[in-house]
């Protein structure tokens, strides 16, 4: 082979090879550009309350609760939150005192409380009910000073007579003013009362009632988790 053919063959082999390398880096490039950027991390919200929270009487309290139906929400809004549903039957605000330390063990951005029905029920003093919501409160800002938090209200019947019932239910409005949180003024609203929604107990919602909970809380709820 002669000398200049062998120049002209090295000469079109190297620009070859920089092409095929120039091609490559663009691909490269490109399939980055294209690569879909990371989900954003899961936040957690945690509903702290009593049987009505944990769903009480349910057939299947894991799917028909209202932080349950909650949950079911998030998902269909494609949020990146998950639910904790730490409610306890029978629970009352002092047992909830008692108990959220526990709880606040795990990651939260969101605290729902709900707890007072128990309370109301054992006619126990509202002086002592908002001093315990005061409390878990301090106890919520202390682990994660960032957490938002919002307090469901409670009414009691009016069996348990006028002064009762009245002081009762300024617990929740009072508590939420002064701690600067955000309110449910009562979480069974459209739901206490209507036999239709509650179980036999006339105390617990049922299936349907756990719907129209959910919605209720899910009005408060909702502007938090979209930051809206």
């Amino acid at each position: 082979m002669r000398r200049s053919n062998f120049i002209r063959l090295r000469s079109l082999f190297l620009r070859t090879l920089a092409t095929a390398a120039l091609v490559a880096a663009v691909g490269s490039l490109r399939g980055q550009t294209e690569t879909p950027p990371p989900a954003p991390p899961e936040k957690t919200v945690i509903f702290f309350g009593d049987s009505l929270t944990a769903g009480y009487g349910l057939a299947d309290p894991a799917a028909e609760a209202y932080p349950a139906l909650i949950q079911t929400q998030i998902a269909r809004a494609g949020l990146p939150w998950r639910v904790v549903n730490a409610g306890l039957s029978g629970e009352t605000s002092s047992d909830g005192l008692r108990r959220v330390s526990w709880i606040l063990r795990q990651p939260m951005d969101v605290f729902v409380l709900a707890l007072g029905a128990n309370d109301g029920l054992r006619g126990l003093s509202p002086d002592l009910l908002e001093s315990n919501l005061h409390a878990i409160i301090a106890k919520v800002r202390a682990t994660d000073p960032g957490a938002k938090i919002i307090l469901a209200g409670m009414r009691m019947p009016p069996s348990l007579g006028a002064d009762y019932v009245e002081r009762f239910a300024a617990v929740f409005p009072a508590v939420a003013r002064e701690e600067k949180v955000g309110l449910i003024p009562f979480l069974l609203e459209n739901v206490g009362g209507h036999a239709e929604l509650n179980q036999a107990d006339g105390i617990h919602p049922n299936a349907a009632g756990a719907e129209v909970v959910a919605a209720t809380v899910w009005q408060a709820l909702q502007p938090l988790l979209t930051g809206r």
